[in-house]
């Protein structure tokens, strides 16, 4: 049974464990990044904004429940299908779901929004394109950072005991901050056997370049950023 690191935080990593069990896969948990609630004061969250933007499930995972209250009466655009459900499970009334990327709902809003100000629910790291395209267009962007994702380090020996000794068959990269974390544990001389022959997963071209050539021909980048997509270079043949 081929081993699979999932690299991503909880609760996402164990969501991701069960699909990969499902697929005949042995998952194995290495959460690379860890996601933390930042503190935001609901009081200067809208001021004139007409719109809510989330690129990211987190961003509204991760909102008070105030800052929510007082932002669901405003249209939410969410980047893709997963965020969208995340929405309107934390409470927001009219949400609109968009192309599955950043940068094509930053195209979407553009031409809508301009003049106006969204409020954008985000993390502390993030990727800056989606606020240039809206900024460039004359959108107000106001970001309100409901999370921050921090690196989560390993031993040597807590990264072998969690293969159980034996070799990573492959891992799945879902950001860039795991990206370069994957990039350090590989270039350690103690677990260079284990990631020798590993074959790399990564949700996106700019996931995949941030582990320049520690991979070699062993990298696959999902055609779509999005899980399924992701999941479905594991199959035989793909």
């Amino acid at each position: 049974m081929q081993r699979v690191l999932v690299t991503r935080p909880e609760p996402s990593a164990s969501r991701t464990a069960r699909l990969l069990k499902d697929m005949g896969f042995l998952p194995v948990l290495l959460p690379l990044t860890e996601t933390v609630t930042l503190p935001i004061d609901a009081d200067l969250v809208i001021g004139n904004a007409v719109a809510v933007a989330v690129t990211s499930a987190n961003g509204v995972r991760f909102a008070p429940k105030e800052v929510v209250a007082r932002l669901s009466d405003l249209p939410c655009h969410a980047v893709g299908k997963r965020t969208a459900q995340a929405a309107r499970e934390a409470g927001f009334l009219s949400v609109s779901e968009g192309p599955g990327n950043a940068e094509g709902l930053a195209g979407s809003l553009a031409g809508e929004f301009q003049g106006k100000t969204i409020v954008y629910l985000c993390g502390r790291v993030r990727f800056p394109a989606f606020e240039q395209r809206l900024q460039a267009a004359d959108v107000g962007v106001r970001p309100v950072e409901t999370y921050d994702t921090l690196a989560v380090t390993y031993s040597d020996e807590a990264v072998l005991a969690r293969l159980s000794g034996q070799t990573a068959d492959a891992v799945l990269l879902y950001s860039a901050r795991a990206a370069t974390a994957l990039q350090a544990l590989v270039r350690r001389p103690a677990l260079h056997e284990a990631f020798d022959k590993t074959r790399v997963f990564a949700l996106s071209h700019r996931i995949a370049a941030v582990l320049g050539d520690v991979a070699g021909d062993r990298i696959h980048i999902a055609a779509r950023p999005d899980e399924g997509a992701l999941l479905s270079l594991l199959r035989p043949g793909s």
